[in-house]
């Protein structure tokens, strides 16, 4: 899977309303991003634009997305990151718009890598505040919603990162459930859920990131 694979395949699932969302790949210069505004059904290789590490655009005719400086701190603070999906699918976004965290009510919350989903504190789109709130919230994490705004996840490839994405949408929808029936769910004890996460070590390398950027994981998509 390619970074426009990913993008169109997410933009089916109704995750990427009104050209929302955005996705990027770690690189050797930096990183690869979708653009700005461009529907993901026609999006081609050549639409998509490349900026280095600080920010600064070295490659496309396009636009970035304006959520590049989201990106480009992810990439900055969490060498692990190679690949990052930012979403606004219909049940995480919903869910953080009432700036709720998702507990461990279910075990699948370990793959985002902690004991919960944090949802991070609201700042507007595209500006370097985002970008700090996100970090904050993805401490020891691989994925977190943002406030009124949708999901960031982050994994060793672009297939990882879209998985984790879908993954949180899942668990979203399954916690709003459990709200609307006005149930509530018995939550995973911290040692419970640091016992799912060493099964997880040993399930398959496609849950595991890598400790720092290896040079085999860093290509353009395609």
């Amino acid at each position: 899977m390619n970074l426009i694979e990913a993008a169109q395949a997410l933009d089916r699932l109704g995750f990427m309303p009104s050209k929302s969302g955005n996705l990027s790949l770690r690189t050797a210069r930096g990183f690869i991003i979708t653009p700005s505004g461009l529907p993901y059904e026609a999006l081609t290789e050549g639409e998509l634009v490349e900026l280095d590490v600080t920010g600064a655009v070295i490659g496309g005719q396009r636009r970035p997305s304006s959520e590049w400086r989201l990106h480009q701190a992810i990439y900055t603070a969490r060498p692990d990151a190679m690949a990052v999906v930012h979403t606004h699918s219909p049940r995480a976004t919903a869910l953080s718009c009432a700036r709720r965290d998702i507990p461990p009510f279910h075990y699948m919350i370990a793959l985002a890598g902690g004991d919960d989903i944090r949802c991070a504190r609201y700042a507007t789109f595209g500006t370097p505040e985002l970008a700090e709130t996100a970090i904050e919230a993805l401490e020891g994490r691989r994925a977190c919603l943002l406030a009124n705004h949708g999901v960031v996840a982050i994994g060793q490839d672009i297939r990882a990162a879209t998985t984790l994405a879908r993954e949180v949408e899942n668990l979203a929808g399954q916690y709003l459930d459990m709200l609307a029936a006005r149930l509530e769910p018995a939550l995973l004890t911290p040692a419970e859920m640091e016992a799912v996460r060493d099964q997880f070590e040993g399930y398959g390398q496609r849950l595991r990131l890598p400790l720092a950027p290896s040079p085999q994981a860093i290509s353009r998509p395609g």
